[in-house]
C-alpha cells in the first residue's frame, strides 16, 4: 500500500486517512467596499474644497458620500463610527468654518445616525425602501450639522436663539440638497459597488 510520510510526527499516514484539502477562492469582493469608500472620500474632499458657498449654504459632499457607503454595505456600528471619524479627519483641512475640529464629533454623529436609521428600518422589514438614501441623507446631515454649529455657537459664546433660528435652517437647507445628492448618486455607485467582470452586475 502506498503511505505518504508525515515530517511534522515522524509518522506514516494511508492515503485513506489524509483529509482531503479544501480549495478556498479569494473573496475580493469583501474588500470592494474599502475602495469604492477610500474613491468617494477623494471625491467627496475635492468638490467639498471647490464648491463655493452660496448664501451660507453649501452642499458637504462628504456627508453623502458616507451615507451611499453605509446604505451600500450595512456596516455594524462600530464601523460606521470609524467612517464618521475617518471623514471628520479629512474634513479638517478643507474646512471653512472657524472650528475646523468640530467635524470630528459632528461626522462621527452623522455616520452614527445613518447605520441607527438603516437598522431601524431593517427591524421595521424597511431594508429594501428605495428612498432609504434619500431619509439617510437628510438626517445625517441635520445630525452633524446641528452638532457641528452648536459645538460652534459654545465655541464663539453665541445666543441659543441664534443657533435654533439662523444656524439651524441652514442645516435644514444642506439637508435637503444633501438628500438629493445621496439619492442621486445612489444607484450609479451601486452598479458600480456590485460590478463583477463582463459587465455584470450582481
Amino acid at each position: 500500500m502506498e503511505r505518504e510520510w508525515n515530517e511534522a510526527s515522524g509518522t506514516s499516514l494511508s492515503p485513506d486517512r489524509i483529509p482531503p484539502l479544501t480549495k478556498v477562492e479569494a473573496n475580493q469582493q469583501g474588500y470592494r467596499w474599502v475602495a469604492i469608500t477610500a474613491m468617494l472620500y477623494a471625491i467627496g474632499i475635492i468638490l467639498h474644497t471647490v464648491s463655493p458657498n452660496v448664501g451660507g449654504v453649501t452642499i458637504n459632499w462628504t456627508i453623502a458620500m458616507y451615507c451611499i457607503v453605509i446604505n451600500l454595505t450595512k456596516p455594524p456600528l462600530t464601523r460606521a463610527i470609524g467612517m464618521g471619524f475617518i471623514a471628520g479627519i479629512t474634513l479638517i483641512p478643507s474646512s471653512k468654518s472657524a472650528f475646523p475640529l468640530g467635524n470630528l464629533a459632528s461626522e462621527i454623529c452623522g455616520a452614527t445616525t445613518c447605520c441607527l436609521l438603516l437598522k431601524a428600518l431593517a427591524m421595521a422589514r424597511l431594508g429594501d425602501w428605495k428612498l432609504a438614501p434619500l431619509v439617510t441623507g437628510f438626517c445625517s446631515t441635520f445630525v452633524s450639522g446641528g452638532v457641528f454649529t452648536f459645538i460652534l455657537r459654545l465655541i464663539l459664546n453665541l445666543p441659543l436663539g441664534v443657533w435654533l433660528k439662523v444656524m439651524l435652517p441652514v442645516v435644514a437647507v444642506v439637508g435637503v440638497l444633501n438628500a438629493v445628492v445621496t439619492f442621486g448618486l445612489y444607484g450609479p455607485v451601486k452598479k458600480l459597488f456590485f460590478a463583477r467582470e463582463g459587465g455584470r452586475t450582481a
